[in-house]
């Protein structure tokens, strides 16, 4: 097959970005702050209003609203597609919704932890789905990186074990979909075929998400929960205005997701929500008064530190890509 100059051009580019030390924390750390942000704040008005798929469809009308107003004033210019082209941007707008009722549906049949230390498995699951899709090359430090930060996750979520063989497979299932998922927003954006703009990515995916999030929130009665709990409510248009700050803070987690993605690539990025959950725990400890085991404590900082001695390895793979 013959080489494309421009996927060339786009990839050489996106790895110069991240080649310096402040390159490759500016996209990891703005994707992080972002993640931690709209974590705390789905726990606090999910405290309040339970429900999963219509926060999901606010996030996803959030995004139609964000990248029409981004189209409108010119930050972008829609790729022309092709029918097959659109066919599979809707199967991939279903596989994220997918991916949000598999992991929903796992969490009701399986305790938290082991839950969370199935989902910290994900870097591995990425890095095996980037060989044959994305046609990456990993070296045997970086592999060896990824240990402490999954060993890190477990011991900080170590609790009571409880599960059941549907609940084990279906939370298998939706970490490698969450995988698949990342490692799929990498080839749109940087492959041959593809390279969409992050903007256009999320502007074709949105309002297929959202109406299948509207589908689902109808099919399980949960729409007909929330307009009995709404409207009574005495501060209702206090929390609409709360609700439209969540949907904003989504649309720009996902921006920074997708153009962080791009940047410095789906392992890195798998590797990052794996931190991202420690360092829940740890805001946690402070927001919540969470209490943590000394155990805990130990993972935390096993977490941290292996994260670091990823974005270290990373960083020099990096490096001496350009060089070569």
């Amino acid at each position: 097959m013959r080489e494309d100059k421009k996927t060339v051009t786009a990839t050489t580019a996106a790895t110069a970005a991240t080649a310096t030390p402040t390159g490759y924390w500016y996209y990891v750390g703005l994707y992080l702050m972002f993640n931690l942000a709209l974590t705390l704040f789905n726990k606090a008005v999910l405290d309040d209003l339970p429900y999963p798929y219509t926060l999901t469809a606010v996030h996803a009308a959030s995004n139609v609203i964000g990248c029409t107003i981004a189209r409108l004033y010119g930050l972008y210019t829609p790729a022309k597609l092709s029918t097959t082209e659109i066919v599979i941007l809707i199967f991939f707008s279903t596989l994220y919704t997918i991916n949000i009722a598999v992991s929903n549906l796992s969490l009701s049949l399986v305790t938290v932890p082991v839950h969370q230390i199935i989902r910290s498995l994900g870097p591995l699951f990425t890095m095996a789905l980037a060989v044959p899709i994305l046609g990456s090359k990993f070296s045997i430090p970086k592999l060896v990186s990824l240990l402490p930060v999954i060993a890190g996750i477990a011991l900080t979520t170590y609790g009571e074990i409880s599960f059941t063989a549907l609940g084990l497979f279906l939370t298998f299932a939706g970490t490698i979909l969450a995988a698949f998922k990342t490692v799929v927003t990498n080839l749109m954006q940087t492959g041959q075929r593809f390279q969409m703009h992050p903007l256009d990515l999320l502007h074709w995916l949105s309002p297929l998400a959202l109406a299948q999030c509207i589908a689902y929130a109808v099919y399980t009665g949960e729409y007909f929960e929330v307009y009995k709990d709404l409207w009574p409510m005495h501060n209702v248009y206090k929390t609409i205005l709360v609700i439209a700050l969540n949907g904003a803070l989504a649309f720009g987690l996902n921006v920074v997701s997708f153009v962080s993605n791009k940047k410095v690539g789906p392992l890195t990025i798998s590797v990052a929500a794996n931190i991202k959950q420690v360092l829940t725990v740890v805001l946690s400890f402070f927001f919540f008064e969470l209490s943590v085991s000394q155990v805990g404590f130990v993972g935390i900082v096993l977490a941290l530190l292996g994260g670091l001695w990823y974005g270290r390895v990373e960083y020099n793979d990096k490096k001496r890509a350009l060089t070569l």
